[in-house]
């Protein structure tokens, strides 16, 4: 039942393993060190790293900047950090214990007002302030990032993710850094010949690794330091704008550091072992790496991701609020199908709209209905068991009859909503019932809420697009056909029978001949996909859909051939 080309059966499944394939852990951890699965190819750069220098804890990061709302992008890096984390304690039997730190950069001064916000006026009167200091035009927080640093750990606690959560306001503010803050003070010549060849003309003449705050604005300074002091753990600066000369500690939150340097001591006062970044940060990465190494410390392994695109082919920005919000996935469809997303060909750049959402829902119950038939070395691969950290859940099936259970995609519910013109879940679980009549919102939980999600997903984005065609002669005659042939069936015929029964009909009409399909004769070509897109189109309105003998099955053969009837009709190209 799920929407892999016209004739697909979903995913294939291998012979379910033998008990004595029940694996024990220590094969289980040979078939990790063997995976080509790429969060099994970071851990491995993490335990080759340990065995240069060993350590007892190894620590994960990821970074978070909270000057606009969080976005999908921000919980794909915690989601696929956590995989990597997990992948390691596999390979290592969790000897070695492991830290995921979420990082806020809260500190930074805020450059502008994002344009999706409300009360932008009120923001605009602090810019240049840490985000810490900006009041929440939510009215919700003491500040905007405090406002934006609980959307992003609230979906993080939902998922279940596993992190400690910490502000770069407080660790500063604290003394956490202070030691690191001294070491690049006095590293103070050294950094500035790596930063210096990296900025334009204009800003290298100004530019140091040190931002001091205001202490009378409370802003974030961009100005030239004329002096420093190792020995006083102070800089000298002048404002710009005033001509007076302050003296400022770089300890105790006084001062904040440009970004890159900022990141090479946050590697360094942590000891970060692992983090990824996307794919614009690569110079970022390299330079930042320059820079602990000239603190003394050793750059965190990790890799350059790619940038997720919204629906014109742009990167997605938090200010634009373009692409999908995290909320916005969360209203069609569960979060484990976002880390699914996630997973999947991580250095390549993917689109990310809601249009992603079916076909990604559908993947994922598709690699869940396989996994309990997959020997280890195939679930090792499997995207659910990095999803769900090695236990994913039992797959939600359904059964007709005497049937093999199988799962419901999503678009299958989609073509449902659609037949029935409804977004009522009730209607789309009275095909389910009539089809297994023991299945249950009560006993099928996550069906239910897949029945929600495809009713809202339906009312959103099917029912304003739907356009539905009007066959010519040769497709009029092909539905009264398939009308004739269904007749001659059993109500509670199998999918099956209803798939072989539409071959039967599509195989003597030379426009739907394949004589190029596999096993096909002149006496008995195949069936090609444009007999099932002419059925999409003609009685679905949609260019694609489910597999039609399990869509029939589930919609009732008496309920497809009156479908047909107002077909021929044009009944439907009127309502569409």
């Amino acid at each position: 039942m799920h929407p892999r080309g016209p004739e697909a059966r979903g995913p294939l499944l291998a012979a379910r393993p033998p008990e004595s394939e029940i694996v024990s852990s220590q094969s289980l951890r040979e078939a990790a060190e063997a995976s080509k699965a790429w969060p099994f190819e970071e851990a491995r750069k993490l335990i080759a790293r340990l065995s240069r220098a060993p350590k007892a804890e190894v620590i994960f990061e990821t970074g978070y900047g909270p000057s606009g709302l969080p976005h999908i992008g921000t919980f794909g890096e915690v989601a696929r950090t956590t995989m990597v984390r997990h992948a390691f304690r596999v390979l290592t039997e969790d000897t070695v214990k492991t830290r995921l730190i979420a990082f806020s950069d809260d500190m930074d001064g805020l450059r502008k007002a994002p344009d999706n916000i409300p009360n932008r006026d009120l923001i605009l009167k602090h810019l240049g302030k840490p985000l810490t200091r900006v009041p929440d035009p939510f009215g919700q927080h003491d500040s905007f990032a405090a406002h934006n640093n609980a959307r992003l750990r609230a979906f993080l606690d939902r998922f279940g993710f596993e992190y400690e959560f910490m502000s770069s306001t407080e660790a500063y503010s604290s003394g956490r850094f202070d030691e690191a803050l001294l070491k690049m003070l006095r590293r103070f010549e050294e950094v500035q010949k790596i930063m210096l060849p990296s900025l334009r003309e204009e800003r290298a003449a100004t530019y140091s690794p040190f931002l001091p705050i205001h202490p009378q604005t409370g802003v974030v300074m961009q100005a030239p330091v004329i002096g420093h002091d190792p020995e006083a753990g102070t800089i000298r600066w002048r404002d710009p704008d005033t001509g007076e000369e302050f003296e400022t500690k770089v300890t105790g939150g006084h001062c904040k550091l440009q970004w890159k340097p900022d990141w090479a001591m946050r590697w360094c006062a942590l000891g970060v072992d692992y983090e990824m970044a996307g794919k614009d940060l690569i110079d970022s990465v390299k330079l930042s790496s320059r820079i602990i190494r000239a603190l003394g410390g050793e750059p965190p392994v990790g890799f350059n991701y790619e940038l997720f695109l919204d629906e014109n082919g742009q990167k997605i920005s938090k200010s634009k609020g373009n692409g999908l919000t995290i909320e916005e996935w969360l209203t069609y469809a569960d979060p484990e199908s976002l880390s699914l997303f996630m997973f999947q060909k991580p250095t390549a750049a993917k689109r990310l709209y809601f249009d992603v959402i079916p076909r990604t829902v559908d993947d994922y119950l598709g690699f869940l209905e396989a996994y309990p038939h997959q020997l280890w070395k195939e679930r090792l691969g499997n995207p659910v068991w990095h999803i769900h950290s090695g236990a994913p859940p039992e797959p939600e099936t359904i059964a007709h009859g005497d049937e093999a259970p199988t799962a419901v995609s999503f678009a299958m519910l989609l073509n449902l909503a659609a037949v029935a013109n409804s977004d009522n879940p009730s209607v789309l679980w009275g095909f389910l019932r009539r089809y297994a009549p023991s299945t249950s919102p009560q006993n099928h939980p996550r069906l239910d809420r897949l029945v929600h999600y495809a009713v809202a997903y339906f009312r959103d984005f099917v029912a304003p697009k739907k356009r539905y065609r009007a066959p010519d002669e040769i497709e009029r005659e092909a539905l009264r056909s398939v009308s004739a042939k269904l007749a001659d069936l059993r109500a509670d015929a199998s999918a099956e029978a209803i798939q072989h029964a539409l071959y039967d009909v599509a195989r003597p009409i030379s426009r739907y001949q394949d004589f190029s399909a596999k096993g096909a004769t002149p006496e008995r070509p195949g069936v090609s996909n444009d007999f099932f897109s002419m059925l999409y189109a003609v009685l679905l309105g949609e260019e694609r859909g489910p597999r039609m003998g399990s869509f029939i099955a589930i919609y009732g053969i008496e309920q497809t051939r009156a479908l047909i009837d107002r077909a021929l009709a044009g009944e439907l190209v009127a309502k569409g």
